[in-house]
């Protein structure tokens, strides 16, 4: 593939562009004036949403798709010189053709952007053009990465700094998962899942947190660490959390890079962190905490989010924004007011006295953290039901025994099968292999082999008083809105 992104206004074709990463880049890049398309077998209100900003969507993934782009290109060549053709090559009306890691080679649109001899870059190689064209601030860590680059983008944005954002989630403030801005900065997630996060080079980068996550694409915690020592070398300014052991050591190994500032932050003031919190309160409604930096009392930070790691994200935003220059007082104003990414412990509804939770957690360190903001915003005597989509085969088989430990804080624990997410099913776990797992932990699990009977079964066992968290990264959120709509319909009268 090809590293060179061209900004100046060749077109720009996205294979798979519904895609949450996917599209968040097309929209800006849309938005910035330039000519976009792209393709996706599954219509949505976000491929809706960009052709709405004047973005061409093909519906499916053919080769066809090129023609276009062929066509308008033998035009060219006809109207110029020979000699002019290699001078004028960055006015080429063939695309930039630009995949995720899920479009293989056997691609046919793919097959044909190749065969015309279009650039192909990865969506990396875009997002780093775009964070080297802003001050940006890059989002990396094992968990928690949307939810603090949303924090970050919506902290600048109520501080009328006006940030360009591109996050892995949609946030309501700004309707989707980007905007465009019209200041230098730029506030962006920076994804390690297929090692790409290397090719960013941000004036500020952040990392959450670093844990084996991927053992699709890394088969050791070293090989993940060795990508995130590469992305804090290309960083002016780091931003860790010390809170991760991991992360502790990486930015001590690193600390002797005078040229490099390192900054810290831990929710544990006796590790002596840059920014650090007491007087924490959790509660069913948000969290409170008093701000500590460098030794000085900074202020009172209120939370609408739940619970540890999400306070541990909001001090992560304060850290930025005192080194961006703004007051405490900016700082916390803006994030009083944050209230999340979609999927991020978003409230779909509640009907019929019971409450439903849809998140995107599908680690078991996500599970059980969320879990535990669940069981705080549970009221007393309230059921808590996790409501559990494993994703990818490769993840649940590695981690088989911390899935297992990881649903202390749920009463009721319900599976579905596997979501493949493209991998090939080898027949070395399943769903229900991995329920009878969690059972050797839990008094209450149950399986059900589809959504379809997930979606019965709940209809049943669901009662009012419920906490129904929908837990995972795949499609098991579908079911929620059938539910709900369920429960809304009449009983039906009988004669």
């Amino acid at each position: 593939m090809s590293n060179y992104v061209d900004l100046s206004g060749r077109p720009f074709h996205f294979i798979g562009i519904g895609g949450i990463g996917m599209s968040a880049l097309a929209y800006v890049l849309a938005k910035r004036q330039m000519p976009v398309s792209g393709s996706d077998i599954r219509p949505s209100h976000i491929t809706r949403n960009l052709e709405s900003i004047g973005t061409h969507i093909f519906g499916r993934q053919e080769a066809s798709n090129l023609e276009f782009f062929d066509s308008r290109e033998s035009v060219n060549r006809k109207l110029l010189k020979a000699e002019e053709i290699s001078s004028n090559a960055s006015n080429s009306t063939l695309p930039q053709v630009v995949c995720s890691t899920a479009i293989n080679a056997n691609n046919l649109e793919y097959k044909a952007a190749q065969q015309l001899g279009c650039p192909i870059l990865h969506r990396s190689d875009v997002l780093a053009a775009l964070i080297s064209d802003y001050y940006s601030i890059a989002v990396a860590g094992t968990h928690g990465k949307t939810t603090t680059s949303s924090m970050i983008g919506y902290m600048l944005l109520e501080a009328g700094l006006d940030p360009t954002i591109i996050v892995g989630g949609e946030v309501d403030a700004w309707e989707g998962n980007a905007r465009l801005g019209q200041s230098k900065y730029l506030v962006a997630e920076a994804d390690e899942s297929d090692g790409s996060l290397v090719k960013h080079a941000p004036e500020i980068g952040i990392i959450t947190n670093i844990e084996l996550d991927h053992p699709d694409h890394y088969e050791t915690l070293e090989e993940v660490v060795n990508i995130f020592q590469k992305f804090t070398d290309g960083c002016k300014t780091v931003i860790g959390c010390i809170d991760c052991d991991t992360v502790r050591e990486l930015l001590r190994k690193d600390s002797g890079k005078s040229s490099q500032p390192t900054i810290t932050y831990s929710l544990n003031p006796e590790t002596n962190a840059d920014y650090t919190v007491t007087n924490i309160d959790y509660r069913a409604d948000g969290s409170t905490a008093l701000v500590w930096e460098k030794g000085q009392v900074l202020g009172v930070l209120n939370l609408r989010l739940l619970s540890r790691h999400n306070l541990s994200n909001a001090l992560s935003a304060v850290a930025v924004g005192r080194a961006l220059g703004l007051e405490f007082s900016a700082i916390a104003q803006g994030l009083a007011t944050f209230e999340g990414a979609r999927r991020r412990f978003e409230l779909r509804g509640e009907v019929g006295g019971i409450t439903f939770i849809d998140d995107y957690a599908h680690h078991p360190s996500e599970i059980r953290a969320t879990l535990a903001a669940a069981r705080l915003q549970a009221r007393p005597g309230q059921r808590v039901v996790a409501i559990f989509q494993p994703h990818r085969y490769s993840r649940t088989l590695t981690f088989l025994k911390e899935f297992a430990e990881s649903f202390t804080h749920a009463d009721l624990v319900v599976l579905t099968d596997i979501y493949s997410a493209g991998e090939p099913n080898l027949g070395q776990i399943s769903g229900e292999q991995l329920a009878e797992k969690i059972a050797q932990h839990h008094p209450q699990v149950l399986y059900q082999a589809n959504l379809t009977l997930m979606s019965e079964f709940l209809l049943q066992t669901l009662h009012p008083g419920d906490l129904a968290l929908f837990l995972g990264a795949g499609n098991l959120n579908q079911v929620i809105p059938e539910i709900i709509t369920t429960l809304c319909e009449p009983a039906t009268a009988t004669s």
